[in-house]
């Protein structure tokens, strides 16, 4: 099917690290449901830096067929970029994500694009009888799911689900990085998305091994973290930065009142508390810092609102030109 000249409704991003055998099944698979569905479509998939023979796979697709969109990586990025890079290149109007491994089910993209058809703005896969092994990939996932559900406030089932839909204004506005693919519905949540889940189909792997990884999850800590402190204190940073220096400032004026009262009313010698001193010193300069980072941090967030506000006012329409 050729996209050229037409408005494309459904754009499938897929990113694929050494999935050669299941790259051919995945979009035969894929080109099935969106042609029943009857939807002008593009599929484009991201390698990875695979080195088993994905790529060839890929440049093949991509001949023989004009929907399919192949992006190379030179090397492995991470799963984040990759789909940073589709979203970045898809034209639908909306955009599905999901796994390369056929895990995830293409049968479920038509229900998916029905909810988005409803009302909502990001539709999140729900892979509620998941096929994956209890001790290495459930217990972990169900720990992440009520971690990240319990700071960010986003209360999904699955967070770790590929499986996704969005309408393409939503994934315009997103930035990704690190490991930040799995909080998607939560970067939504900042734009204002509303948001739902709903149940998918989940396979076991026939083919190739998983790229999961534990060491990965130091990293989505790290990014959880950072997300946190974007959630609550996007606004006004200057309250997270500076509750954490008055907090610090106190202690400093509360450890010197103790060597103070050391030293008036106990005679201590001044030799005697050279590293308490130090210490009180130390704990109000890194107040003060504190402060001066959350002052810096609220002045860049209402210079980039400010700047936003003026965008708007030259873009929007002329009201004369309206009537005209």
């Amino acid at each position: 099917m050729s996209v050229s000249g037409k408005n494309i409704d459904v754009s499938v991003v897929i990113p694929v690290y050494n999935e050669r055998d299941n790259v051919p099944l995945l979009y035969s698979s894929l080109k099935d449901v969106l042609k029943g569905a009857g939807l002008v479509h593009e599929i484009i998939f991201i390698d990875d830096g695979s080195r088993d023979g994905t790529r060839e796979s890929l440049r093949e697709l991509a001949r023989t067929d004009k929907a399919v969109k192949v992006i190379l990586f030179r090397t492995n990025f991470g799963q984040s970029a990759a789909m940073a890079a589709g979203f970045k290149n898809s034209r639908g109007e909306i955009v599905v994500a999901m796994d390369g491994d056929l895990q995830n089910d293409p049968r479920d993209i038509p229900r998916l694009l029905q909810k988005i058809e409803e009302g909502h703005d990001v539709v999140a896969g729900w892979r509620k009888n998941r096929k994956d092994k209890l001790l290495i990939r459930k217990i972990p996932s169900r720990l992440a799911n009520r971690l990240i559900c319990s700071i960010t406030d986003v209360r999904l089932h699955d967070t770790g689900c590929s499986l996704k839909a969005f309408r393409k204004e939503i994934i315009e506005n997103i930035r990704l990085y690190g490991e930040l693919h799995r909080f998607i519905p939560v970067l939504a949540r900042i734009e204002g998305a509303r948001i739902t889940e709903m149940p998918v189909d989940h396979h076991a792997r026939k083919f190739g091994k998983s790229k999961y990884n534990i060491t990965r999850t130091f990293r989505v800590i790290m990014d959880l973290i950072s997300l946190n402190l974007l959630l609550k204190h996007l606004r006004n940073p200057l309250r997270f930065f500076g509750s954490i220096g008055n907090w610090m400032i106190a202690a400093g004026l509360g450890a010197g009142i103790w060597v103070m009262c050391r030293i008036f009313f106990t005679h201590t010698s001044i030799d005697q508390l050279n590293v308490m001193i130090t210490l009180v010193f130390l704990m109000i300069a890194v107040g003060v810092q504190f402060l001066f980072m959350g002052l810096m941090a609220t002045l860049v967030t209402q210079t980039g609102e400010r700047r936003g506000r003026t965008v708007l006012q030259l873009t929007a329409p002329n009201s004369e030109d309206d009537n005209e």
